[in-house]
């Protein structure tokens, strides 16, 4: 079982991926892990299943259950303006074609979870370098908020969808109801219950050595090239953590998390899973979002379109981790690797058809696979 599945992961390492690390379950149940490649590609050190990887907006789901087990405890309502919680934010400004104007909505909290509320991904803007001036290039996560906040928006709250900081505005948002630092409410609310106990945001220095190495595809010399083992770009400072790209994992350890929100109960109510995996995108929000063909947007991840084949809410990393969550076919599936600006960035998401094919061997899968187009340009069909 899964043969073809794991050609694709071949595959992607001949391509110039380092390595790959893959793991299906299916009702709870370990029904593949497969490995490919290396962690240390110089050496030649094959995976051994225990790295630690970046796993960048891998992130992001993490981050919105964190807020919304405060949600449950009635602690926010999605309506509430964030304003309310952080006033930084109340007077905010938006570019218009007009120039910078004052804003007419005010960002509710809901706009941050489903990346409405107008936030880019600008991260070198003059108000976030004066942030690390003044705090020594340390950046603490709700500090950062007061510079950030004083950004125009791209646009007006709730009226488009741009991928952006909303998710580090949401960990931000976290520590300002719970009075903790972000990463140590999801290391005692999250991490520890699930027994992740090699999953967490901010490393000191010494605990950096024990990431895998990390890559950066360079496309003139076609091969993968080592950029350093600590977040890249995303960490702002020395104390920020990134709600959105900061969070370090391995294998064993995300896949706990998939479970325990593919079961619910655990960490969170199966009824706020639901809702999270329900498509909230407005008809102009649909215009720009980037999975508009197989999926929606719901809160922090891809959610199931009615007209597609596709049952799946999850979303995807920088550095090429790929998580998916199927409830109805009771399968999760998270693969790992440790490479920026991949080779494989416009075709990793195939894991899941190629999955599901092989498990099921769905005929509909299959016959998406064999007539991609894309997957044909990549040599990707076997």
């Amino acid at each position: 079982m899964f043969e073809r599945t794991k050609k694709l992961c071949d595959a992607f390492v001949k391509t110039g991926v380092p390595g790959i690390d893959l793991a299906v379950y299916k009702d709870g149940e370990c029904v593949l892990r497969y490995m490919t490649g290396y962690s240390d590609v110089e050496n030649k050190i094959p995976l051994k299943g225990n790295e630690r990887y970046n796993i960048y907006s891998c992130s992001k789901p993490i981050t919105c259950v964190a807020a919304l087990q405060l949600w449950e405890k009635g602690l926010f309502s999605l309506e509430d303006k964030l304003s309310d919680y952080m006033p930084e934010f109340e007077n905010m400004t938006v570019k218009t074609e007009d120039g910078v104007k004052p804003a007419q909505n005010p960002i509710l909290i809901k706009h941050l979870f489903t990346m409405s509320a107008g936030f880019d991904y600008y991260l070198t803007t003059e108000n976030i370098l004066q942030c690390k001036e003044d705090t020594s290039g340390r950046c603490p996560t709700r500090e950062l908020m007061k510079y950030l906040a004083k950004d125009p928006l791209e646009f007006e709250p709730g009226s488009f969808w741009r991928y952006g900081l909303s998710h580090d505005v949401l960990a931000a948002l976290v520590e300002v109801i719970t009075g903790q630092r972000y990463e140590e409410y999801v290391k005692e609310n999250i991490f520890k219950p699930l027994g992740m106990d090699n999953t967490s945001f901010l490393l000191t220095p010494d605990e950096i050595e024990t990431v895998s190495c990390q890559y950066r595809y360079n496309w003139q010399e076609k091969k993968p090239l080592p950029c350093g083992k600590d977040v890249q770009t995303f960490k702002l400072g020395t104390e920020y953590a990134s709600g959105g790209a900061g969070c370090i994992s391995t294998v064993d350890d995300y896949i706990k998390f998939l479970e325990a929100i593919r079961v619910g109960g655990k960490i969170i109510k199966k009824e706020t899973v639901e809702m999270m995996a329900t498509d909230m995108l407005t008809d102009a929000q649909r215009e720009v979002y980037w999975k508009n063909e197989n999926h929606g947007y719901g809160l922090g991840v891809r959610t199931p379109k009615k007209d597609s084949i596709y049952t799946d809410f999850g979303w995807d990393g920088a550095a090429g981790a790929f998580m998916a969550v199927d409830v109805p076919h009771g399968v999760s599936i998270y693969s790992a690797q440790h490479v920026l600006s991949g080779s494989n960035d416009a075709v990793r998401g195939w894991i899941y058809a190629y999955v599901m094919s092989d498990l099921f061997g769905d005929e509909r899968y299959t016959e998406l696979i064999n007539t991609s187009e894309l997957l044909k340009s990549h040599n990707l069909i076997f």
